[in-house]
């Protein structure tokens, strides 16, 4: 039972503590192999503790959180990504010409940053967890000082991401300006029953889509996405990917519903335009991709159009079909980028579609768990993709969203083509009898193929009996 605020703040004090202890290890002169265990043993921690918030719920920290059961789910989901991220990262960093061991600490505070925007209920934690999650990946992405792709993806980033915390606090002001008050469910009552919104917070709601729409990189502010993914380090790629884009997606729901936006026609018709957008230009950009770390970048742009198919709605499918495909799009994502990140070497990425040529003959554990990856992503039946756009579609069309629930389809289809060519690519061409299996630290290479073997038999658990995690997640609200 959560009895006071700290036990119910318990997961973010662990991570925010967990960063300083980080901090303190360094300073004494720990390795880089101890640094990584430490660390995950206190992403352990953090994800336990989740399990001491008991009902009964919602718990409001007036004014700026409130935890229920979709915070909750998501900060769950947010520090097991960030475990994975950080078991992967072991074998990337280790040897590497920067020293990896600040990295760790960077990566509980985006973890944190992550984890306030679940739980969000105020625009000043809105803004600060944001950019605790993104002042943390300007120096993630541009880890490596030496590489010249990776400060040119960090300045982007970096510059971008000013100007889009700039829209977001000026929408801020505005919508503060109109209505007196910065807490989501104190807007409820400010707004009463009006049909229609006023022109100065409807000014606002659009200065701070704007904001929110590049962090998700939904088309029309996707253009930083393909330059970061590509330019990052493929675990900070893996992060982007999965908890930046779940925290800010967790807030934004969260922030609708308080203020039931589903009822202006304005904002519907703006949303719907933006998923409809990102279906059909992300799938097309990523046809011409043949940098798999790119073409995984604006396929990731698709996929949030499929997350908006089932927001749009709000109808009482929305929010688990949005959780049920968070939770399965964050496990494929990791699964794909774990593949890329053990199979890269000490000088290069491994991200040209064409080194992936006959890597089932050299490598047949790997290429099956990224054919199995890509197959989900792409939503072939028996995987977990598979159910999360049925979700989704049902989601759509139960409020007579057709026009969305078309454009999924006909995109899905056409995004087949990409995730096939790499496939096909693994499993062409004849074995090289020159490559050898990698034994570069071998213990932490069989840790991270155990895990990701893992991950992708949960991906095909969830394609065949998806009734667990729908039953855990159904009844989940936000209040």
């Amino acid at each position: 039972m959560i009895a006071n605020d700290l036990s119910a703040l318990m997961p973010l004090l662990l991570l925010a503590g967990s960063a300083v202890l980080i901090m303190l290890l360094i300073a004494i002169k720990f390795n880089h192999r101890s640094i990584q265990i430490s660390s995950l043993l206190l992403f352990v921690i953090s994800f336990l503790s989740i399990f001491q918030l008991q009902k009964p719920l919602p718990y409001f920290i007036e004014p700026l959180f409130v935890i229920d059961d979709f915070s909750i789910f998501m900060i769950g989901l947010i520090i097991f990504s960030s475990l994975v991220v950080n078991i992967i990262s072991y074998l990337y960093f280790e040897g590497k010409e920067e020293s990896p061991k600040e990295y760790y600490v960077l990566l509980f505070l985006c973890t944190l940053g992550g984890c306030v925007l679940a739980v969000s209920n105020h625009f000043i934690s809105l803004f600060l967890g944001l950019e605790v999650l993104t002042v943390g990946l300007y120096a993630l992405i541009a880890y490596f000082r030496a590489r010249h792709h990776n400060i040119e993806a960090g300045i982007k980033y970096l510059i971008l991401a000013a100007f889009s915390s700039a829209f977001l606090l000026f929408g801020m002001a505005l919508m503060y300006f109109q209505l007196g008050t910065m807490n989501f469910s104190a807007m409820t009552g400010k707004l009463g029953t009006i049909s229609s919104l006023p022109p100065l917070f409807l000014t606002g709601f659009g200065l701070m889509l704007i904001g929110i729409g590049f962090k998700l990189a939904v088309v029309p502010f996707h253009m930083w996405t393909a330059d970061v993914y590509q330019g990052a380090p493929t675990p900070v790629t893996s992060f982007i990917a999965t908890v930046s884009k779940g925290g800010v997606f967790a807030v934004l729901i969260r922030f609708f519903i308080a203020i039931d936006g589903f009822r202006f026609h304005a904002l519907m018709v703006v949303f719907v335009v933006i998923a409809i957008a990102s279906m059909v230009i992300g799938n097309l950009l990523a046809l011409q991709q043949k940098n798999v770390k790119r073409l995984l970048a604006y396929s990731s742009i698709a996929h949030l159009g499929y997350l908006l198919v089932a927001f749009i709605p709000g109808n009482a499918m929305s929010i688990p079909a949005v959780s049920f495909y968070l939770a399965v799009y964050f496990v494929t994502t990791l699964t794909a980028f774990g593949i890329l990140t053990i199979l890269s070497s000490k000088e290069n990425d491994m991200e040209n579609i064409n080194n992936f040529k006959a890597l089932f003959w050299d490598h047949p554990v790997l290429a099956c768990i990224f054919s199995t990856a890509l197959l989900s992503l792409a939503g072939i039946p028996l995987t977990a993709g598979f159910i999360g756009k049925f979700y989704i579609l049902a989601s759509g069309l139960q409020t007579g969203f057709w026009v969305l629930a078309l454009v999924l389809i006909l995109s899905s289809v056409y995004g087949l083509y990409y995730y096939l060519r790499i496939i096909n690519t693994l499993f062409s061409g004849q074995q090289n009898p020159a490559s050898q299996e990698k034994t570069v630290r071998p213990v932490f290479y069989l840790i991270s193929s155990i895990v990701l073997s893992f991950l992708t038999l949960l991906i095909l658990w969830i394609g065949i009996y998806p009734s667990g995690l729908m039953q855990l997640i159904e009844h989940f609200q936000i209040r």
